[in-house]
């Protein structure tokens, strides 16, 4: 089995299934609580992209470095995909427990983060992506997705479909891509 190392996380195997999927043992990840997750850097032949492993490198140094408490600086954005997903299905006695939600920090008690992909971004910016790939209590179909460009900034909050940004679910111009316009650069 092949292998490749990383200077943040350290060695990765490759998937048996998808020779351009990278897999890492779990690794604490000090925003969710140090919860342990396992890393996979997707899309991913070494011997075609000599800078990709570099970037993930950079985008895992940024992830790794977010404390616990900037994981709060996310709630109103994971409160509003969950109130949005219920408005749009309407009301359900299952689901009673997070119409209640009072403070949005508690919508952290009703995601299940998995695992975390790493991936470029096949157009545009061409940039490194990682997301936290979550299961959550109002979405069991598809999920929830938190996507941070470069590790550093949230550029995107959705459920599990595939796209790293908004501009790219819709084919908008990343200007008009609410969270991703946002992102600073350095």
């Amino acid at each position: 089995m092949k292998k490749i190392d990383s200077k943040e996380i350290g060695e990765l195997l490759q998937n048996e299934e998808f020779d351009d999927w990278w897999e890492s043992e779990p690794i604490q990840i000090p925003l969710l609580e140090n919860k342990a997750l396992k890393i996979t850097l997707m899309d991913f032949v070494p011997e075609e992209d000599d800078e990709f492993l570099a970037g993930a490198d950079n985008t895992l140094k940024n992830f790794l470095s977010k404390k616990e408490e900037e994981r709060f600086d996310l709630s109103d954005l994971v409160y509003k995909n969950c109130m949005e997903f219920l408005n749009a299905i309407g009301y359900d006695e299952m689901d009673k427990a997070l119409w209640e939600i009072k403070n949005k920090n508690e919508i952290w008690k009703y995601v299940y983060p998995q695992e975390i992909h790493i991936t470029r971004r096949h157009r545009r910016d061409e940039d490194v992506y990682l997301s936290i790939i979550c299961e959550c209590e109002w979405e069991q179909e598809h999920g929830l997705q938190l996507v941070f460009r470069r590790g550093k900034q949230i550029t995107r909050i959705s459920s599990q479909d595939g796209h790293l940004t908004e501009a790219d679910a819709y084919d908008k111009l990343d200007e008009e891509d609410e969270l991703l316009s946002k992102f600073k650069g350095n």
